[in-house]
C-alpha cells in the first residue's frame, strides 16, 4: 500500500472503503472502468465489490445463466488488472441463497426454487441446490485467484420455510426458519473455507438481525463469515446498530463491515441521485463507526444498486451517481461535509456546484460520464413536464384540441398555426438530445441497456407528441361531409 493510501486511510475509521458495482443492470462496458477506476481510487475507495449477476462467463452446465453481453474470461482478466494498476482490491459477489432469480428464472433449474411460483429463493434441502452453489463460486474464484474475500450474498431470502420440503421440516422438533437459514450458510461459507483456505466469506447480515444470539454462537456461521451490516437511510438507529453490532461479537464474530448507498437506494425508479440523501447516510455510519470498540468494524462497501431486483426498472446509471459517489467517500475520508470537502468534491469532478440544478450540458463537470449526468439531468426534469405543458395546459391544445376532439379529428383550421410550430419544435428539440443521449450511453453501455433506458425514459414522452402532430394532420384534412353533426 502506498504512503499515500496510508495518509488517506489514517483519517477514517474504514479502512476499507469499496465501492460496489452492480451488475444486473446495465452493466458498463471495460473502456468505461478503465475511465472510472483512477477516480475512485484519488476519491478515497481501496476496493471494489463486483456483483456479477449474469455478466459473468458462466462455463458448462453453467453457461446459460451468461447475459447476451457477458464479460469474457479476457475482460474479467482485465477488470482485474485495471483494479490492480489503480490499488483496488477486488472481491467478487455471488448470490448463494436469495435473489437467485438469475439463475431459478431457467426452466432447467426452476426445481430448485424453495416456492416453485418464485425464482428467487433456492431450496437449501435439496443436495443439487448446495452443488449448483459451489460450481458456481468455483466457477467464480478461478477467475479471482487469491481474492482475500468472497461475498456470498445471502440477503432478502423472501418465503424461505414456505416449499413444501421447508414446511414438513419445520414440524419436527426442534426445527427452526433460523436454522434453516443458519445451516445453508454454513453450507456454502464452508465449502469457500475449505476450497479456498486464505478467501474469507462476506454476508449480508439481514438475515442474521432477527437471530438470537445463542442460536447464532451455537452454529458455526460466526467463526466461517464475516457480516456486512447494511443500511441505506439517511436516519439510522444509532443506539439499535450499536446493539447489533455487540450481539454479533458475543455470537463469536470477529470482525465487522458496514454497507451504506451512494445511490439506488431511494427509489425503483429513480432516475437522479439525491446527494444530501446519501450525505446523510455516510455521516450516519460514520457516528456508528464511532460508537463501536475500534477494531470491530473492517469497512464499508459503498453500494451502487442498478436494479432493485434481476426484474425491476433500471435506477440511476453508474455516471449519474458519480458526484455522489465522490461526495461520500470524501466524507469517509475526512470525516464531515465542510466548505473545503466539498470544494475537494468540486475540483475532482471539473464542476463548479455541486447544488443538482447546475448540471447542464456546458458545466456538468469533466468526470468520465459526465456527458450522460449532464443529458440525464434534462431528460428527467424537464422533458416530461414540457410535454405536459403543452398536451394538458396549453390553452390552444385543451380548448380546440381536446381527447374529444382528437378522436373525432375535428379542429377549428386556424388552431392549427397555433398549435403545430410548438408540437413541432419541441419534438426536433427532445429529438436532438435523445440522439445525443444515446451516443453518449453507447459508449459505456451495452445496446440492451441504452434500448431499455431511453424506452424507459425518453420514448413514451417522444410518442405522445408524434401521436399530436399525427392526429393534427389528418383533422387539418377537408371533410367529407356525411351529413351528419360532429
Amino acid at each position: 500500500m502506498t504512503s499515500k493510501n496510508s495518509e488517506m486511510s489514517g483519517s477514517s475509521p474504514f479502512k476499507m472503503r469499496l465501492v460496489h458495482l452492480d451488475l444486473k443492470g446495465a452493466p458498463p462496458k471495460v473502456c468505461y472502468l478503465s475511465e472510472i477506476f483512477p477516480l475512485f481510487r484519488a476519491l478515497g475507495a481501496n476496493g471494489v465489490l463486483i456483483e456479477y449477476e449474469d455478466m459473468f462467463p458462466y462455463e458448462g452446465h453453467l453457461r446459460l445463466l451468461r447475459a447476451k453481453h457477458a464479460y469474457s474470461p479476457s475482460e474479467i482478466k482485465e477488470i482485474l488488472h485495471l483494479a490492480t494498476l489503480n490499488e483496488l482490491e477486488v472481491i467478487p459477489l455471488v448470490q448463494t441463497f436469495g435473489h437467485m432469480e438469475f439463475v431459478l428464472k431457467h426452466e432447467a433449474l426452476a426445481h430448485l426454487r424453495e416456492v416453485a411460483h418464485f425464482p428467487n429463493t433456492l431450496n437449501p434441502h435439496k443436495e443439487e441446490s448446495l452443488a449448483l452453489v459451489r460450481a458456481m463460486i468455483d466457477q467464480v474464484m478461478e477467475l479471482h485467484p487469491g481474492a482475500r474475500w468472497l461475498h456470498v450474498g445471502c440477503d432478502e431470502v423472501y418465503y424461505l420455510g414456505e416449499g413444501e420440503t421447508s414446511r414438513q421440516w419445520l414440524q419436527q422438533e426442534p426445527n427452526s426458519k433460523a436454522e434453516l437459514c443458519l445451516s445453508h450458510m454454513e453450507a456454502v461459507a464452508s465449502h469457500v473455507r475449505a476450497r479456498y483456505p486464505t478467501t474469507t466469506p462476506l454476508m449480508w447480515d439481514d438475515m442474521l438481525r432477527d437471530i438470537p444470539e445463542d442460536q447464532l454462537s451455537g452454529s458455526r456461521v460466526p467463526q466461517l463469515v464475516e457480516p456486512v451490516l447494511w443500511d441505506y437511510g439517511a436516519d439510522l438507529d444509532l443506539h439499535g446498530k450499536a446493539l447489533l453490532v455487540e450481539k454479533y461479537r458475543k455470537s463469536g464474530f470477529s470482525w465487522l463491515w458496514a454497507a451504506s448507498a451512494f445511490k439506488g437506494a431511494t427509489g425503483v425508479n429513480q432516475s437522479l441521485t439525491p446527494i444530501e440523501h446519501h450525505l446523510r447516510n455516510h455521516l450516519q455510519w460514520l457516528q456508528v463507526a464511532g460508537s463501536v470498540p475500534a477494531d470491530t468494524l473492517r469497512g464499508i462497501i459503498l453500494t451502487g444498486w442498478q436494479r432493485y431486483d434481476h426484474f425491476s426498472v433500471l435506477c440511476e446509471l453508474l455516471p449519474v451517481g458519480i458526484p455522489s459517489l465522490a461526495v461520500c467517500l470524501q466524507v469517509l475520508l475526512h470525516g464531515d461535509f465542510a466548505e473545503n470537502v466539498k470544494a475537494r468534491v468540486e475540483n475532482f469532478l471539473g464542476i463548479s456546484s455541486l447544488e443538482e440544478m447546475s448540471f447542464r450540458s456546458e458545466g456538468a463537470g469533466s468526470f468520465p460520464g459526465s456527458n450522460i449526468l449532464a443529458l440525464v439531468t434534462q431528460v428527467s426534469l424537464h422533458l416530461c413536464s414540457s410535454v405536459d405543458a403543452l398536451l394538458e395546459r396549453d390553452r390552444y391544445v385543451t380548448g380546440w384540441f381536446s381527447p374529444y376532439h382528437r378522436r373525432r379529428k375535428l379542429i377549428h383550421p386556424v388552431m392549427i398555426e397555433h398549435i403545430q410550430p410548438q408540437a413541432l419544435s419541441l419534438l426536433a428539440r427532445w429529438s436532438a438530445l435523445a440522439g445525443e443521449l444515446e451516443a453518449a450511453l453507447q459508449r459505456v453501455f451495452y445496446p440492451d441497456t441504452v434500448e431499455e433506458w431511453l424506452e424507459e425514459n425518453v420514448h413514451p414522452s417522444l410518442r405522445r407528441l408524434q401521436a399530436l402532430l399525427q392526429d393534427l394532420g389528418e383533422a387539418a384534412r377537408p371533410r367529407q361531409d356525411s351529413g351528419q353533426d360532429p
